[in-house]
């Protein structure tokens, strides 16, 4: 299992990085994850044997669940898109995973874990570190959006969040090594609807024109989304070492900061002020304390 949560965290990280790059070649993100999601249900479908979108299966208690957590995909992807294009891979990436505040609080609630006063710390520190990494600096370029990056950065961490929330909620109560893959597949057909829909009018109304790329990059998106969700269900089920299912997601959430922070160091020369990077080592600090509450 912890080579699954390993590869939860680089294909995870690869997303938000894949939106950098995809800025950079001036390829349209929303049409890039349009593609992606149909990619998703391909890929999804060739594991799974079958196209589990079928009769038989709108009965089903998770199916409903399905419906809305599509619905939960493609918004929050175009969030992360934009977020990423406005205020940078490792402040999308930090104030993304940080949201693991909002489903350790319901794993509590819901399942009963424990909260000590280590993982009560650690869920301070990230609320003050979402705070950080949301300011920039006045000199900054891009000083004309700052106002913005805060609402970008709250609006991200909520629905992050819900969403992490509602997969565990699903994961806990319907999902089974039967159905789980149906799940994700038809979760990941109803984002796709809802973004072919979407991007269907705006051709026909002359507002986007295809772009071929874009189908390329939503191939080169999708297939890791596929699997990074997959890992993540998988982990979930039979977390490592003994941790609750409030931990994995923090610990699963650091690696993503980290890795993300550091690659878009390396390849993208992202700068960060002072502040950025004690809201960055908070983030950190955070989520350790939130994981060791399981231990200590």
């Amino acid at each position: 299992m912890l080579i699954l949560l390993i590869g939860s965290i680089v294909l995870t990280s690869y997303l938000t990085l894949s939106f950098k790059v995809c800025h950079r070649f001036g390829i349209s993100t929303f049409q890039a994850i349009i593609f992606n999601y149909i990619t998703c249900v391909i890929t999804g479908s060739i594991v799974n044997g079958s196209f589990p979108v079928v009769p038989g299966n709108f009965q089903q208690d998770w199916f409903k669940w399905a419906m809305l957590m599509g619905t939960m995909f493609i918004s929050i992807f175009n969030l992360v898109a934009f977020t990423t294009h406005k205020a940078g891979v490792a402040v999308t990436s930090v104030a993304n995973k940080l949201s693991m505040v909002i489903p350790v609080a319901f794993s509590v609630w819901l399942y009963n874990e424990s909260m000590g006063w280590i993982k009560i710390a650690g869920i301070l520190i990230a609320l003050v570190a979402v705070i950080l990494i949301s300011i920039r600096e006045k000199d900054d370029e891009k000083h004309s959006i700052n106002w913005l990056i805060p609402v970008l950065v709250g609006g991200l961490f909520i629905s992050s969040g819900l969403l992490d929330t509602a997969i565990k909620y699903v994961e806990y109560h319907f999902l089974n090594e039967e159905n789980k893959n149906d799940y994700l597949v038809s979760a990941f057909f109803f984002a796709a609807v809802i973004g072919t829909v979407l991007l269907s009018a705006q051709l026909l109304t002359d507002k986007q024109k295809l772009q071929p790329k874009a189908i390329l990059a939503g191939i080169c998106i999708g297939v890791p989304n596929y699997f990074s969700i997959w890992c993540l269900v998988k982990v979930l089920k039979n977390p490592p070492y003994g941790l609750q299912s409030s931990a994995i997601i923090p610990v699963n959430n650091m690696g993503i900061v980290l890795f993300s922070a550091m690659v878009a160091l390396l390849l993208f020369h992202e700068k960060l002020s002072k502040k950025n990077w004690i809201g960055i080592v908070l983030s950190v600090l955070s989520i350790a304390l939130i994981a060791s509450g399981d231990k200590l």
